[in-house]
């Protein structure tokens, strides 16, 4: 008999985080993220995650926002719906809902792991199959305070959790940001890989003279200086310094990737499987870029577990990620709502080769915090939909 998606239900979960994290646009005191259910008629069940960071002072879709998405429009496309063709499913959130990408994303990735339980493989063979058991992870530091990160490096340097990190800047004056950079690089072990992230913070004209200090000063790369629609100002860049360059907010998916790369970009790019749809969309942005040359760096939102093991999944599939990744989102919560953690050590974290996503969700935690408060509501938004589902 056909499997069937019986129910799909969204919520919103706020988790506290070890410190203060701080970007360009905002300072962030916790997470939160959107959690999504798939129901299907065989009893089995998918998990998804889609988190933003900061909400709206990052990009379009606030947990708010996404959570209406699901709810309102694409679950009534979904429920009803054979559930054992990921693709498909997906093929038909793109036809019937434009943009809306981080709940795409979530849906997707709870749509995979129902399948990879139903097949008994890990999402990663759903995606091609791994090519690597573990991968490579940073650090980023972002109190703002020079002595502090240095002291956190050192901590995790020791501990051999990361080997490579990356500085949050932008938030203040250029030579500022520009002094805090090399005062924490001049107190790091020599051989430590530094870079730079200024989050779209810098005009072009403020970036000529800070990259060419940067450069000099022996930092690896810099992530998104300018502006992400000014596509051509950061490929002005890429060409007039030594320095890697890393495309991020400036590219969501391959159509982007394929229009920065023939206006003359050369360097990296970051993949958010958030910002691609979901895990399969990242994948064709990252076949496409490494085709003609760019190098790959596996980007996060800060999600939780569900949402990193998704990404870590997708990112054991590829070749090469030159320039590592950066899933370390659950290691800056304080508390989780799943019942066992991602293995991080040596510098990286291991794949998951578990069915599925190879997590699961711990109920009593999930309860205490999800935003609504409360017992876990038994209802589901499916059945509610069934009977007003779109005519699409």
């Amino acid at each position: 008999m056909t499997v069937l998606i019986d129910a799909i239900e969204p919520f919103i979960v706020d988790l506290p985080t070890i410190r203060p994290h701080r970007l360009s646009m905002t300072t962030m005191a916790y997470q939160t993220m959107v959690i999504v259910r798939v129901r299907c008629s065989d009893g089995l069940e998918g998990i998804g995650e889609a988190t933003t960071i900061g909400g709206l002072s990052y990009g379009a879709e606030s947990p708010e926002a996404i959570h209406s998405a699901i709810e309102n429009y694409l679950a009534p496309l979904l429920v009803g719906q054979p559930a054992d063709n990921p693709n498909r499913l997906r093929s038909r959130m793109q036809r019937y809902v434009r943009a809306n990408s981080f709940a795409k994303s979530a849906l997707e990735t709870a749509l995979l792991d129902a399948q990879g339980q139903r097949l008994g493989v890990p999402v990663s063979s759903l995606l091609g199959g791994a090519q690597n058991e573990r991968l490579a992870v940073l650090w980023t530091l972002a109190s703002g305070n020079a002595v502090t990160d240095i002291a956190e490096a050192e901590r995790l340097l020791a501990d051999d959790r990361h080997r490579q990190f990356k500085l949050k800047i932008g938030g203040r004056e250029v030579r500022d940001d520009v002094e805090h950079v090399i005062s924490i690089q001049q107190g790091l072990p020599d051989g430590v890989s530094l870079r730079v992230d200024v989050n779209q913070a810098w005009s072009e004209s403020q970036a000529k003279p800070a990259i060419a200090v940067l450069q000099n000063a022996g930092i690896d790369l810099i992530e998104q200086p300018t502006p992400g629609r000014q596509m051509h100002a950061l490929t002005r860049l890429s060409q007039r310094f030594e320095i890697a360059l890393m495309a991020d907010e400036a590219v969501a998916d391959t159509f982007d990737g394929m229009r920065l790369w023939r206006s003359g970009f050369s360097g990296a790019i970051a993949l958010k499987i958030a910002k691609a749809g979901g895990p399969i969309g990242a994948l064709e942005l990252a076949h496409a870029v490494e085709a003609v040359g760019l190098d790959l760096y596996g980007g996060t939102m800060l999600e939780g577990t569900i949402g990193t093991a998704a990404a870590v999944h997708a990112w054991s599939t590829l070749r090469e990620c030159r320039w590592g990744t950066e899933m370390f989102g659950p290691l800056l919560l304080t508390e989780d709502i799943v019942t066992e953690s991602l293995h991080y050590c040596a510098g990286g974290v291991t794949v998951p080769d578990a069915p599925g996503l190879g997590v699961s969700i711990d109920e009593d935690k999930l309860d205490y915090f999800r935003r609504d408060g409360g017992p876990r509501r038994t209802t589901s938004i499916g059945s509610e939909l069934k009977g007003r589902r779109h005519a699409v």
